[in-house]
């Protein structure tokens, strides 16, 4: 497996590299990116063959799409899949501010809106932003905000701009594994084609396996996983790290060196296992990672394209780091 091979998304058409990269960093995400820095880890993920970017209104709040749209401005338009979100429009006075964005345009912030016209007026802007006449993926972000509006209107409303050809896929974009499985179970037919995953499938939490993976599979809805590498936590896991953990749980800590210690035996970095193990489920079409530099990028490529052992998916196994029946790859 490489990080360039190209491979259908699903049911929708479109084909996808397997690694994708996630533009919230170069939004501002946790510390400022500078534009010129932005620019080039958008160029380094092309050069390296990188075909999926995911971005969002939220990001930055407008300031990942905007860069996104420039840095992709010279590529041609057919090369790529791009995904951007619904569920928040951004505007003078929003009220709905994170403070996880470092220095987001003055006076501006995200409102949530999952009704209909609140979904176009979002797609209109982020058209705008973007600089395009159409996105490929269009995820409803975060729908557990409002469960009830986002499944009947946002998601009518994406069914709608699907049929006009105005969006290539209807996707969701989920950190909770149950809210996507009760999308696709309650959203009008045909349903989303894709999901966006993140946090739930991967080396330290296979939640999204027990339900929401094989509807996936049941159903021909891809799933692209984000969230793999759970902040850094794989890479450092000293308290006071940037995985966010003051203190990491006694537990956590220990089934972390536990899963370094097998890293270390077979000679594989920590982030390339996992990078790699959610390829393991068949509905798994790509893995989107964060970057904020070239050399991110750089690395990320690297991670999965890194020769495996079969024998380091069973030793996890047999150490009791991954159920028995987990799938892994081949």
């Amino acid at each position: 497996m490489r990080a360039d091979d190209l491979v259908p998304l699903g049911r929708t058409g479109l084909r996808v590299s397997r690694l994708g990269l996630g533009l919230a960093s170069v939004g501002g995400l946790f510390a400022p990116v500078p534009e010129d820095r932005a620019a080039a880890t958008l160029d380094r993920a092309w050069q390296l063959g990188v075909r999926l970017y995911d971005t969002a209104p939220v990001y930055g709040y407008g300031r990942s799409e905007t860069r996104t749209g420039a840095a992709l401005a010279t590529r041609p338009r057919d090369a790529y899949v791009l995904c951007t979100k619904v569920g928040r429009i951004i505007e003078p006075g929003g009220t709905d501010t994170q403070p996880i964005w470092a220095d987001p345009p003055p006076g501006m912030g995200p409102r949530l809106d999952y009704s209909y016209a609140g979904v176009m007026r979002s797609v209109e802007e982020s058209l705008e932003r973007l600089g395009l006449d159409h996105v490929d993926v269009l995820h409803v972000h975060d729908p557990d905000e409002d469960f009830t509006t986002a499944v009947s209107e946002a998601y009518r409303a994406l069914a709608d701009l699907r049929a006009r050809g105005v969006i290539g896929a209807v996707s969701i974009g989920v950190n909770h594994a149950p809210v996507a499985a009760a999308f696709l179970r309650t959203a009008a037919p045909p349903g989303p084609d894709c999901v966006l995953l993140a946090g739930r499938y991967n080396l330290l939490d296979q939640s999204g396996l027990d339900e929401l993976l094989p509807l996936c599979g049941e159903r021909g809805v891809a799933v692209m996983v984000a969230g793999v590498y759970q902040s850094g936590l794989l890479a450092d896991p000293r308290p006071g790290a940037p995985h966010g953990y003051g203190t990491v749980p006694a537990e956590l800590a220990a089934r972390v060196r536990a899963l370094r210690t097998v890293c270390a035996d077979f000679g594989v970095p920590p982030l390339a296992a996992a990078v790699r193990f959610p390829f393991g489920h068949p509905a798994v079409t790509s893995v989107v990672v964060g970057a904020r530099s070239p050399e991110e990028v750089a690395d990320s490529v690297a991670y999965l394209n890194h020769p495996f052992p079969a024998a380091f998916w069973l030793t996890l196994k047999a150490r009791g780091l991954l159920p028995g029946g987990t799938p892994t790859p081949l």
